[in-house]
């Protein structure tokens, strides 16, 4: 038996938020990056061309957008929101991967990031 899948996709959308659990980080904000995936049964608007049979990616986008502008301490729970939210929009996906990554860390190493990554996938 053969499945046809689509994945549309959301790499590395670049925003300015306050999150962290420092008071520096709070206050001072920083660039992160957030990828989201969202794995779909069949592929209709490849035969329709019509955004109606597909995940348009501006909502995506524009979901990432706002959920990033609430503040939290930790990233899994703005990758759990982002997660949460992406599926009550689009209840039939089969996956959803959110990626959370925050551009120079405060660590005291070198590293472009550091982040976390969460999954959903339907049983």
């Amino acid at each position: 038996m053969s499945q046809t899948l689509t994945k549309i996709i959301i790499d590395r959308q670049k925003v300015f938020a306050h999150h962290g659990a420092l008071p520096q980080e709070q206050a001072v904000g920083a660039y992160f990056y957030v990828s989201a995936e969202l794995v779909m049964e069949g592929n209709p608007s490849a035969i329709s061309d019509n955004l109606s049979d597909t995940v348009n990616y501006a909502s995506v986008s524009q979901a990432i957008t706002e959920e990033m502008a609430i503040r939290s301490d930790l990233l899994e729970h703005v990758a759990g929101r982002i997660q949460k939210r992406l599926l009550s929009e689009h209840p039939t996906a089969l996956q959803i991967t959110v990626r959370v990554m925050k551009e120079n860390p405060p660590l005291g190493i070198q590293c472009e990031g550091a982040g976390v990554e969460v999954s959903y996938l339907r049983m």
